[in-house]
């Protein structure tokens, strides 16, 4: 597989090199120190990684969403530089973004999306928003080990209106499998108190390039859409 050279010159390899030490921060300020470092070329680097998650996420909750796109209120949670808000622009219109890194939410308020962009560290801090008050919380990219912890997901339902969607996506390679394995089985146990229930889950063949060095073809990865009970 060729990487595909940008017209900023960013390649794949170059993007490789980056996740590689993203993935081998060790502590929560080193890896917001890294991805304050990464916001200018964010957009870039995944770009050339083709990664999908957002475009998988947004055709997921597009297919099931039925009610009021321009009024229905969308909490993007480790937003990043706004990937999944350009992606659902075409019909929703009102965003509030989340993430622990600064840089990343400069990014996120120059795409001019978001009516509201917060800074939280999750699993270490409270999520600064009201209870049961989105349509829509989406958390696309950071399911995955050395970022957001499992125990988490079940504090994403609580700022989801009854009745409301919480679209979550996690990559399947060989570093993730555990974390992917257990965060499936907490999806089943909040399903099984009640919480919620279970929309679809969608395998995706074509994730991303394969984000280490040396390495070919695409990682796979799966879309997890449950409805709030």
């Amino acid at each position: 597989m060729n990487c595909t050279m940008l017209p900023e010159q960013r390649t794949c390899e170059d993007a490789k090199e980056v996740l590689s030490a993203v993935l081998h921060s060790t502590t929560v300020a080193d890896k917001m120190a890294f991805y304050d470092k990464w916001a200018d070329t964010y957009d870039q680097d995944v770009g050339a990684l083709d990664y999908l998650p957002p475009n998988e996420a947004t055709k997921c909750i597009t297919s099931h969403f039925a009610g009021d796109r321009g009024s229905a209120a969308i909490l993007d949670l480790a937003c990043g530089t706004g990937l999944m808000a350009k992606q659902l622009k075409e019909g929703f219109l009102n965003f509030v973004g989340i993430d622990g890194s600064p840089g990343m939410l400069e990014q996120a308020k120059e795409s001019g999306l978001y009516q509201e962009l917060k800074q939280c560290i999750l699993g270490e801090q409270p999520l600064p928003v009201k209870r049961e008050s989105f349509d829509v919380v989406v958390m696309c990219g950071a399911l995955c080990v050395g970022h957001v912890p499992v125990h988490v997901v079940r504090d994403l339902f609580d700022p989801c209106k009854k009745g409301g969607f919480v679209c979550l996506t996690c990559r399947k390679d060989s570093g993730n499998v555990e974390y992917k394995a257990e965060l499936e089985r907490e999806l089943k146990r909040l399903e099984n108190e009640g919480l919620c229930s279970c929309v679809t889950i969608t395998e995706v063949d074509r994730w991303m390039k394969a984000g280490k060095q040396g390495q070919d073809g695409y990682l796979s990865g799966s879309v997890y859409l449950y409805k709030k009970l």
